[in-house]
């Protein structure tokens, strides 16, 4: 793709401007281009969340790079015409809206794609209908399936950040439907008392009845990977992705699995930051800073991102921030091939240990889930920014409803780099119930930091479960301990589990079962262990 000579130039934009689609709605956007010179590139750009969105958008840096850059707005938002409809419509929307930018004078037929969480799905989905002319793809924090890892996490209803970005979105389309002439009156009256105090809208039972969000009852009534998401997941096939893909996570993003997960299947450069969804590039998160080394800047992630859609050299094959290092470190692949994996065994009496307890006797504690253990910090996306990342678990450490497995003082440094998973051998006096667990770096003066964690909803009051954690590089020094704390929720960021066996988003504040927990210490962590 050609490059230009100078760093600034003229520049010509069009807004509002109308693109059709094969069904007849017309979607708008503003296009940017060089006002001299071309034919041109194109980086396109489709958004669900209005004009402001784009104020992140490298616009002058794509121009400065030689492309014409299309800020689209997503059928039914912004000044788009046509419904909503969340991820159906995108990978036939970016099809056609690609061939509409290839027919341009000022095109010469070739268009990349790039974003982060929504958008970078829309450029995913847009990718895996193999339109003419797209080249390649830049896909930020973004999930790999609609049900799994997005709404569903280990078959617990992500409800935290589904109230979240479900109320957004349905502000956005009340906002919609005023400026084309629509009476929104009695929406806004729905959704204002959920827009302004999630945390009481959180605690609605059955939580199928949480109000002013049209697709609310779709997703609390499909949590089985049923029909409902087999549709919209064949909006995103990856054996149809024939375009090279670059991929960046978020040690602390909620779609850490979802981008892990469109790598392993499409393969490309990989770069993992210690960013969150809310602040992806950022020096620091939760209660860390890790300096201005650590942010996007440092490695000049946006010139690299370029760089890979214009088809040149962007840097190592895989790079990522190892957490208590603090620093960046250049792979051949992920996962790291020299990762040992380890097992740190769960004893009765709360160690945590590389060899097997002596005793079988299980530990115990009582979830009501009228008072579950309240979301602190991890891969979030609610209402409370700061909520989000490393944060301080002793509070929560001191619920005797989280029991807690804890090392002995680490005597050298202990590298975990890679997928952590905990694998429960559980039981309940509930028809069924959830199982979560946190991974934990306790520092000499007793902070006790969240890494990452996990949950899984069972489907039998016992029985060995696998717990995903995800994964992290996180280096535990010495004079640390590593620690895992293990419960039955942790709300909001993932719904109550009711322990009736039946669907949880039917249950009602009367059907909530007490359930009294055992976990038996044939129970382990693993760890990728990375030799130092």
């Amino acid at each position: 793709m050609p490059k230009l000579d100078r760093p600034s130039l003229p520049v010509t934009v069009e807004h509002d401007a109308p693109m059709p689609m094969r069904d007849g709605t017309v979607l708008r956007g503003s296009v940017h281009r060089p006002a001299t010179g071309g034919p041109f590139p194109a980086l396109l750009m489709r958004t669900p969340y209005g004009e402001g969105s784009f104020r992140m958008a490298p616009v002058l840096p794509a121009l400065q790079a030689g492309f014409a850059v299309v800020l689209q707005h997503c059928r039914g938002r912004g000044t788009s015409d046509g419904e909503y409809r969340p991820w159906l419509d995108e990978g036939q929307d970016g099809h056609d809206t690609i061939a509409w930018i290839t027919a341009q004078p000022w095109s010469n037929g070739e268009v990349v794609m790039s974003g982060m969480s929504y958008l970078a799905g829309c450029a995913l989905q847009a990718a895996a209908t193999r339109p003419p002319g797209l080249k390649a793809v830049v896909a930020q924090m973004t999930p790999h399936d609609f049900h799994d890892g997005l709404k569903y996490h280990g078959g617990a209803f992500a409800l935290g950040s589904a109230l979240n970005w479900g109320a957004l979105q349905s502000m956005l389309g009340l906002v919609h439907a005023m400026e084309a002439g629509e009476d929104a009156g009695a929406g806004f009256g729905t959704l204002l008392p959920v827009l302004t105090d999630q945390p009481t809208a959180a605690r609605t039972l059955p939580v199928s009845d949480i109000p002013g969000i049209p697709w609310w009852q779709d997703w609390t009534g499909h949590p089985d990977r049923d029909g409902y998401w087999q549709e919209r997941a064949e909006t995103l096939r990856h054996d149809r992705i024939e375009v090279p893909v670059m991929h960046v996570a978020g040690w602390f993003d909620l779609f850490l699995a979802g981008t892990l997960e469109n790598h392993r299947r499409l393969g490309g450069p990989l770069v993992i930051g210690p960013w969150s969804h809310l602040a992806p590039g950022a020096s620091g998160t939760g209660r860390l800073d890790f300096g201005f080394a650590a942010s996007a800047q440092a490695i000049r992630l946006e010139q690299r991102q370029l760089a890979f859609l214009q088809g040149q050299d962007a840097g190592p094959a895989v790079q990522i921030f190892v957490m208590g290092d603090d620093v960046w470190r250049e792979e051949e692949s992920w996962p790291l091939a020299r990762a040992v994996e380890t097992r740190y065994h769960l004893h009765g009496d709360g160690l945590l240990s590389l060899e097997p307890p002596a005793s079988a006797e299980p530990a115990a504690f009582t979830f009501d889930p009228r008072d579950p253990v309240p979301t602190l910090g991890g891969g979030l996306l609610l209402p409370d920014p700061t909520n989000v990342g490393p944060q301080d678990q002793r509070d929560v450490e001191l619920r005797p409803d989280v029991l807690c497995y804890t090392s002995e003082v680490l005597a050298a440094d202990v590298e975990v780099t890679g997928p952590v998973s905990v694998t429960l051998h559980g039981e309940t006096s509930a028809a069924a119930t959830d199982w979560t667990a946190k991974l934990v770096n306790v520092h000499p003066d007793g902070r006790a930091l969240s890494v990452t964690d996990g949950i899984v909803r069972t489907p039998a009051p016992s029985g060995t479960y696998a717990i995903d954690l995800v994964a992290t590089s996180q280096v535990f020094k010495a004079g640390h301990r590593i620690r895992v704390e293990v419960s039955s929720s942790n709300f909001p960021r993932f719904d109550r589990n009711p322990g009736t066996g039946g669907p949880a988003a039917g249950a009602t504040e009367a059907d909530l079962v007490v359930q009294h927990q055992k976990v038996y210490p044939d129970s382990y962590l693993t760890l990728p262990i990375v030799p130092r």
